[in-house]
């Protein structure tokens, strides 16, 4: 039986996907709610390495970590009689409570709020993980097997009960492709609970792996010439009171105006995006055509080398496809924020959805395989093909680099300017084992 938690900890997840914070006594708990706790603004520039990347913050500045008033925390489950520990996800603030334009969750409630006051619409969806379970363990190179699964079934017992205990409705565990990679999905939530419990999901895996002396590994490779781990987003469109929208059954694929609307304007800002939802230098050694990946920015039907993909759904007769119809945004991993992901979609979607942009045509097997003519005709690009690609693309498009607060945008290349140096004399292999220690 786990004692009582003895701690709380106030967390952010930064810009580089990875947690932070500060902890102290839970019975100061009360308190902390309604004051936060001290932050700094230098700290946006850390790299995933832990160094604080050349900023233009220095040592000036003094921010909080601040938790939704009504927020209930989540508990990182202590094992064989060890402290659980009670954790707040929070928003980045000002001293005197104000929003502070480097806060990365902020970036994502506002994009939400957009969305909703201008078309009465919100985001339905959840992360879909994958990750590499490192250490001494007897996992073999067998893709799905149960001879896999039951080897580590201690460990993903304890973890999807921990993920319960945490609130983030567990859906789905299962042995994946890749040598020692295994996937973990959730149930749909709505609005801004889809990145937090992201974030949340993570954390937990990471725990409860650490208990088992294990290792979590959720880097998007581990090594060049093997499969990658992405972060795939599924989502739909639907109503404040509920309503689901993203399906039409007369439109292109089943998919609704409003929704492809949303779609195209994803699509138009994806090169840019990548910057936001790709971040890391190995995300772009997984990011490529024939890996199932997502190498253009693309629309297809349950395709999975289409960049934005229409999901199956069971359509047995007799089924309601109507609130099961949903997209799945492919070109994003666990370098990146989710909150810096959601707000990225909902503010790209937004764009689409003001221009009334046509929903773009479906793309029919593998999108490498066309020629040039015919991709310039679908005006289908290849995606960045490295970090500073992608980075180039953000500072190209005025539209996407327009969403970002001046902190947040010199938090970012600040940072990436440090991440992008750290690694830059190192060859793949060894990029990929340093990202694999971080993350």
């Amino acid at each position: 039986m786990s004692q009582p938690s003895e701690l709380a900890i106030f967390l952010t997840n930064d810009l580089t996907g990875i947690s932070r914070g500060r902890a102290f006594p839970e019975t100061d708990l009360k308190d902390r709610m309604r004051a936060g706790c001290g932050w700094v603004p230098a700290n946006l520039a850390l790299t995933p390495f832990g160094v604080i990347g050349a900023n233009p913050f220095g040592p000036l500045g003094d921010l909080r970590l601040q938790p939704d008033a009504d927020a209930e925390g989540f508990f990182l489950t202590g094992l064989n009689d060890g402290p659980d520990l009670k954790a707040f996800m929070c928003d980045i603030v000002e001293t005197d409570g104000t929003p502070w334009g480097g806060c990365g969750r902020f970036f994502a409630k506002k994009a939400l709020a957009d969305l909703a006051r201008e078309f009465g619409l919100t985001i339905k969806g959840s992360f879909e993980h994958e990750f590499f379970l490192l250490g001494d363990n007897d996992i073999g190179d067998a893709a799905f097997t149960l001879q896999d699964f039951r080897s580590q079934q201690p460990f993903l017992g304890a973890l999807i009960a921990a993920l319960k205990r945490a609130g983030v409705d567990p859906e789905m565990i299962l042995r994946e492709y890749g040598p020692k990679q295994f996937e973990v999905t959730m149930k749909p939530s709505v609005g801004l609970a889809v990145a937090d419990r992201a974030v949340i999901l993570r954390e937990v895996t990471r725990d409860i792996a650490r208990q088992f002396n294990q290792r979590a590994c959720f880097a998007p490779i581990i090594d060049p010439a093997s499969v990658g781990s992405g972060v795939h987003v599924h989502f739909s469109l639907e109503t404040i009171d509920g309503k689901a929208v993203t399906h039409d059954a007369h439109g292109p694929g089943g998919i609704s105006t409003m929704a492809g609307s949303f779609i195209a304007g994803v699509l138009k800002h994806m090169p840019a995006l990548c910057a936001l939802t790709a971040p890391s230098v190995i995300s772009y050694l997984r990011l490529t055509p024939h890996r199932w990946s997502a190498g253009f920015n693309c629309f297809g039907y349950r395709n999975r080398e289409a960049g934005i993909r229409i999901c199956p759904v069971d359509d047995t007769p007799g089924r309601d496809v109507s609130k099961q119809v949903h997209l799945e945004f492919r070109a994003s991993d666990a370098t990146a924020s989710p909150y810096m992901v959601l707000g990225a979609l909902v503010r790209a979607g937004l764009e689409g959805l003001r221009a009334q942009m046509k929903t773009p045509p479906l793309i029919e097997g593998d999108p490498a395989d066309l020629t040039a003519a015919e991709l310039q005709k679908l005006n289908v690009r290849r995606l960045p093909e490295s970090l500073p690609a992608a980075l180039a693309e953000l500072d190209a498009d005025s539209v996407v680099s327009g969403w970002l607060p001046a902190p947040l945008r010199q938090g970012y290349h600040a940072l990436k300017t440090a991440e992008m140096a750290r690694t830059a004399a190192l060859d793949p292999q060894a990029q990929c084992a340093l990202y694999a220690d971080y993350y």
